[in-house]
């Protein structure tokens, strides 16, 4: 019988997943994806920069950074017409849920009611609404829930030891403090992180020890590999296990079972198997289309391709466990 969702994992409970034979980690993962999710079905979402660059952030894998000189150009908030046209592109290319993500360390208020136009325009259109632009306080969460927002997007991207290798500008708790405005205003919360930086397996531990110990587990899980992009401090790093990623994302779908697990940045540079366990491991969401924020993406005739292979489909929404959750 499949255990209720829990908020109490310890850290050597979670250090026993990874170290699970990899095959009985991944029946274990598959065991639970197949017992709430429709099996097949992959939730696919589409990532645009409606602000690029310029951010006085200082995490140390982006390259959007103000302090670090990667050749990436400013650009001002993109037009609402602009974001309409390309939210229309992405619903007619199969995409259900459309993101914009703005760098900025958090949002100002005229930009704030920028945004939120822009997000009742996307629901209009009759797509899920997803926005990542920095920290929230309580209000500028409740504006953009009222406008139609269903998911905000903010990774805590590390364990909190290995935390301040990354980013000094802004601190763990204020991440914190922002999912919690955020499932205050009743958003539903998107928030995981990145490996690949340099950190241990440990820290992978830590990490999904403090996603899943939240008061509410996240609705969307995304789990990126890093893009090393030259000019940021990270950008000579070796790349990940292939095994080591498969494990975390199994690990993720056992700790989080009725949570979107999404197979997000990094998928450029894998092979069709790799993704595919990645799958049957318990992915069930990916970014769909040629581009996420600045870094290349899968162009979306290959991911069909890919889907068509594994015999997955894209998922409807309105079907799904986490949209019967919020009825």
């Amino acid at each position: 019988m499949l255990e209720a969702p829990r908020h109490d994992w310890t850290e050597s409970e979670i250090s026993a997943l990874y170290e699970l034979p990899l095959f009985a980690l991944l029946d274990r993962a598959r065991a639970v994806h197949r017992a709430l999710w429709p099996d097949g079905a992959v939730q696919v979402s589409t990532l645009l920069s409606i602000k690029t660059g310029a951010c006085p952030e200082d995490c140390a894998y982006c390259p959007q950074s103000v302090h670090f000189e990667t050749g990436l150009k400013l650009e001002r908030l993109m037009p609402l017409a602009q974001v309409i046209e390309a939210a229309q592109a992405a619903k007619d290319s199969g995409a259900t849920r459309f993101c914009m993500g703005a760098a900025w360390r958090s949002p100002r208020g005229r930009d704030l009611d920028r945004v939120a136009a822009m997000v009742s325009a996307v629901k209009a259109l009759g797509l899920e609404t997803c926005v990542t632009l920095g920290m929230l306080e309580p209000h500028q969460a409740s504006t953009l829930k009222n406008a139609g927002l269903d998911y905000y997007n903010h990774n805590l991207d590390t364990s909190p030891e290995y935390y301040e290798k990354i980013i000094t500008t802004r601190t763990y708790s204020e991440r914190l403090d922002t999912l919690q405005a955020v499932r205050d205003a009743d958003i539903r919360v998107c928030s995981g992180g990145i490996v690949g930086m340099g950190e241990s397996r440990t820290d992978r531990v830590r990490f999904l020890q403090q996603l899943v110990n939240l008061p509410a587990h996240p609705e969307s899980v995304p789990i990126n590999q890093l893009i090393a992009v030259k000019g940021t401090p990270l950008g000579d790093s070796a790349k990940l296990d292939g095994f080591e990623f498969i494990r975390t994302i199994a690990v993720a779908r056992v700790l989080m079972p009725k949570s979107y697990v999404r197979l997000s940045a990094g998928r450029e540079t894998m092979n069709d198997e790799h993704q595919a366990l990645c799958f049957f491991a318990g992915a069930n969401s990916i970014f769909y289309g040629e581009k996420l924020l600045t870094q290349g993406n899968p162009e979306t005739a290959s991911d069909r391709a890919l889907l068509d292979k594994l015999g997955l489909s894209i998922e409807n929404p309105r079907s799904s466990p986490a949209a019967h959750a919020a009825a």
